[in-house]
């Protein structure tokens, strides 16, 4: 089988590796000029680090993991509040704070060499899909260069804004009917070269101010400090367009104007950074992850926002069970072989939606957990200060089930012989 794979992220490159075992022949095209290995830290949980460990990349991973230790809350004269340890036991969840922290350029970086061990996948850089034309057995692809080639399967891996959804739902205007933004919800990521104070220690950091705002700090070099800031009422970057980096940067410096800690110091390394993102939080949803020959994976299909902590987990995932389903073409395995490409992608729907549905359950509503972890006023942050304290004081035990969505019930990892098997 001939497939094309839009995108060389997570999603991509993590299903290359899986179909490049199954001797399909596979092209994965980057808009970019060549691998993004930039980024910030990711992390795997649950059943993500299962498929990490089917792929055989397990020492690989921890030989390039972040040295993360765990998760500390501080008030506003950088006292810390709480706690929370990595889960490093091997068993049970993973805390805020994963076993498996990685940069996501080094993630990138460990799918893509892997991927290539076969010799039958190749990367375009600096080439897009501009067009698809779908016929009776393949589908015409006209790429960005104005070269033309045909293929079996497509498959958009391109991400929370794909290109690749849009054209294979046939809707190129806005608004995009698959991209639910949660309304005023914004966050900033960049890396600042601010160097490590004595004593500082490889911990995340979290300072919380009001007017829903927060701030996160961690490292995986002790050159370089990572900087993430999530609001909701940052009502100015609404208006900036998407991808105007300098008048997205101003409008991050004003919405934390006065948020105190060392903000002011943490604005300055923004204004001044050459990697800043600004990303509008959103879900992706769709009744169908595929149409024709155009099959979607990771956030192109179902974007589960970062508030989940479960995005990467969710790709990777994804794309082993695509590949799984994908396998069963050839006849191989235990399970009844599909019959056909579209029984194949039905199937990966069928199978996949339900661990989606648990991970996407409840994305953006207001709870009491979320609306005591984000308050509005100072009097909120004093309380929730206090209850930080608390919790410190009496030795009770902090845990990210309450917002993580890992713990995903009554959904089992396939065990997809005829993909496995094949080393």
């Amino acid at each position: 089988m001939k497939v094309l794979i839009s995108g060389a992220g997570i999603s991509g490159t993590a299903l290359a590796f899986w179909l490049s075992k199954l001797d399909f022949d596979v092209t994965v095209v980057e808009r970019f000029p060549s691998l993004r290995t930039n980024g910030l830290q990711v992390d795997l949980r649950g059943h993500g680090i299962e498929v990490l460990r089917l792929m055989g990349l397990d020492a690989a991973f921890k030989d390039k993991a972040a040295p993360e230790q765990g998760m500390q809350f501080v008030d506003g004269a950088g006292k810390r509040l709480a706690y929370l340890a990595a889960n490093t036991s091997g068993v049970g969840k993973q805390n805020f704070t994963s076993e498996y922290e990685i940069m996501r350029g080094d993630l990138c970086r460990l799918f893509h060499d892997a991927s290539l061990e076969r010799g039958n996948v190749k990367y375009l850089f600096d080439m897009s899909i501009k067009e698809l034309q779908e016929n009776q057995d393949n589908t015409t692809v006209t790429f960005s260069n104005h070269q033309v080639e045909r293929f079996d399967l497509i498959v958009g891996g391109d991400g929370q804004w794909s290109r690749t959804r849009r054209m294979m739902l046939g809707s190129t205007a806005s608004p995009d009917p698959a991209l639910h933004l949660l309304p005023g919800m914004h966050a900033g990521y960049f890396t600042t070269t601010i160097p490590m104070r004595d004593n500082e220690g490889f911990d995340s950091t979290i300072y919380l101010a009001s007017r829903r705002r927060s701030v996160m700090t961690r490292r995986s070099d002790p050159r370089f400090l990572q900087v993430y800031m999530a609001c909701s009422d940052a009502s100015g970057i609404q208006t900036v367009r998407r991808g105007d980096t300098q008048q997205e940067k101003a409008a991050f410096s004003e919405s934390y104007r006065g948020a105190g800690w060392r903000v002011p110091e943490l604005v300055d390394g923004l204004e001044a950074s050459d990697d800043f993102y600004c990303e509008r939080i959103g879900l992706v949803k769709l009744d169908a992850w595929h149409k024709g020959r155009v099959v979607l994976v990771g956030d192109a299909a179902y974007c589960p926002s970062v508030l989940t902590g479960m995005g990467t987990t969710c790709g990777v995932v994804g794309a082993y069970v695509l590949a799984g389903e994908l396998s069963l073409l050839c006849g191989g395995g235990e399970a009844p072989a599909h019959s056909t490409l579209q029984d194949a992608l039905a199937a990966y729907d069928a199978r996949f939606r339900p661990f989606m549905d648990q991970v996407q359950d409840g994305v953006g509503e207001e709870s009491i957990v979320t609306k005591m972890m984000m308050p509005e006023s100072t009097f909120g942050i004093a309380v929730l200060n206090f209850c930080l304290r608390a919790i410190t004081f009496l030795g009770i035990r902090l845990s990210s089930s309450s917002l993580m969505k890992e713990g995903v019930k009554n959904w089992d990892l396939p065990q997809y012989e005829s993909l496995i098997a094949k080393d």
